[in-house]
C-alpha cells in the first residue's frame, strides 16, 4: 500500500473514533494558518508603510503571531462544535439555502464577538505594549477599516473552508490530500470490501407509495444507513436508485467484522425506528446485500464533474451475489474467499450456498449467507 493510501486509512479511523475532535480540528488549523497570512500581510504593509513615510516600522512579528494563534484556536472550537451540532442534529433534512444562511449569521456572530475580543483586549494586551503601539494611533474610524478588513477576509476564507468540508463529506476523510497531490490521476491498485445494499421489495413498495414518497422513503432508509457509517469504518462509494454501495479499506473492514456487523446494525437502526416508518410510509425498509473483497482499481475520472471510480472483478462478483439474494431467499451473501480471509465462522451463523455460476461469470463463485450472529 502506497504513503497516501495509509493516510487515508488513518485519517478515516481518526475521523471515526474522534468525530467531534476531528471537526473542530479542521476548523482550528485551518483558521490558525489563515490568521497568520494574514498577519504577515498585515505586518508587511506596515513595514511598506513605515518605509514610505519615513515612519519607525514595527520590528517584531510575535504580537500578531499570539493574535493569529489565540483567535483561529477559539473561532475555530466554536465553528466546529457548531458544524458538528448542526450536523447531526439540525440540518439533516434542511434545504441547502436555509443551511448557508444559518451558518453564514452564525459565522458572521462569532466573527463580531472576536472583533470585540480584538479590539477591547487582545490589542490592550499585545499590541499597545509592542513597537506597534508608538507606530498607529488607532481611533474608532481605524477600527471600522479593521473590521471591514476582517469581514472581507473571513468570508473568502469561509468559502475556502467549506470547499474542504464539502469534499471530505463527497469522499470521505483523509481523501483530499491524496487528490491535490494527483494520487488518483492515474490508476492506482488497492484492496477494499464492497457490500451492494438494495432494498427488498423495491417496485411493489413505490407502487403503493408513489414516486415522491418513495423518494422521501429511500432519503431517510439511506439516512438511517449513514448514521452508522463512521461507527463501523465505512465509507459510502455511491447511491444508485434504491442501491447503495459501501466500501471499507480491508483491515477496517475486518476488524472485529466491521463490516459483516454493519448489516446487521442497518437492520437494529431500521427495527428502533419502526413506528416512525410505519406511520410516515407504512413499510418498514429490508435490505439484501452482497459482500466481497479483492483487487480493485481507483482512478480519477471525468472533466464536467470529477468522482473517483472504482473498477475490477471485485464490484461485479459483489453486485451479482447480491442479485442473488432473492433467488434463494436470503438476505446478506458473502462469497467464500472474503469467508476464509477474516475466519469468520466462529462467530457468525452461515449457510453453505456451494458454488454458484453468477451471470456474466465463466468460474463459479462459492458463495455463504450469513444468518445471524453465532450463539
Amino acid at each position: 500500500m502506497s504513503k497516501h493510501f495509509d493516510y487515508t486509512a488513518l485519517a478515516q479511523r481518526f475521523s471515526t473514533r474522534f468525530p467531534v475532535f476531528s471537526y473542530v480540528s479542521i476548523q482550528v488549523n485551518f483558521w490558525v494558518i489563515a490568521n497568520l497570512l494574514l498577519g504577515v500581510i498585515l505586518h508587511l504593509q506596515a513595514l511598506s508603510i513605515s518605509h514610505a513615510f519615513n515612519l519607525s516600522g514595527p520590528t517584531s512579528f510575535t504580537p500578531f503571531i499570539m493574535v493569529a494563534i489565540i483567535l483561529g484556536v477559539l473561532y475555530g472550537i466554536i465553528l466546529g462544535s457548531t458544524d458538528y451540532i448542526l450536523d447531526k442534529r439540525i440540518f439533516r433534512k434542511k434545504p441547502l439555502g436555509r443551511i448557508i444562511l444559518l451558518k453564514t449569521v452564525i459565522s458572521l456572530s462569532i466573527l463580531i464577538l472576536l472583533f470585540v475580543l480584538i479590539r477591547f483586549i487582545l490589542f490592550d494586551l499585545l499590541i499597545s505594549s509592542s513597537p506597534y503601539g508608538t507606530v498607529f494611533t488607532v481611533t474608532n474610524k481605524s477600527w471600522e477599516y479593521v473590521f471591514i478588513i476582517l469581514m472581507i477576509y473571513y468570508f473568502f476564507m469561509t468559502l475556502v473552508v467549506n470547499f474542504i468540508n464539502q469534499v471530505n463529506k463527497k469522499y470521505g476523510p483523509g481523501v483530499l490530500l491524496p487528490l491535490l497531490l494527483g494520487k488518483y490521476r492515474n490508476p492506482q491498485e488497492e484492496e477494499r470490501i464492497f457490500m451492494f445494499l438494495d432494498l427488498k421489495s423495491s417496485t411493489s413498495i413505490a407502487e403503493v407509495l408513489g414516486h415522491l414518497n418513495y423518494s422521501s422513503f429511500i432519503r431517510d432508509s439511506f439516512m438511517d444507513i449513514n448514521q452508522l457509517l463512521r461507527q463501523y469504518n465505512a465509507a459510502v462509494y455511491q447511491y444508485v436508485g434504491d442501491e447503495i454501495v459501501v466500501t471499507w479499506v480491508v483491515n477496517d473492514g475486518l476488524k472485529n467484522f466491521a463490516c459483516i456487523r454493519f448489516f446487521f446494525a442497518c437492520e437494529k437502526q431500521f427495527l428502533a425506528r419502526k413506528q416512525y416508518y410505519i406511520m410516515q410510509y407504512g413499510f418498514l425498509p429490508h435490505f439484501k446485500a452482497g459482500l466481497h473483497m479483492g483487487k480493485v482499481t481507483a482512478v480519477e475520472i471525468g472533466e464536467i464533474k470529477r468522482d473517483i471510480a472504482y473498477h475490477g472483478d471485485t464490484l461485479n462478483t459483489a453486485a451479482r451475489m447480491q442479485s442473488l439474494c432473492n433467488e434463494y431467499k436470503k438476505k446478506f451473501l458473502v462469497s467464500n474467499y472474503f469467508f476464509e480471509i477474516s475466519k469468520m465462522n466462529e462467530h457468525f451463523k452461515t449457510e453453505n450456498m456451494g458454488m454458484i455460476t453468477l451471470k456474466g461469470k465463466k468460474m463459479s463463485v462459492g458463495i455463504l449467507s450469513v444468518e445471524g450472529f453465532a450463539d
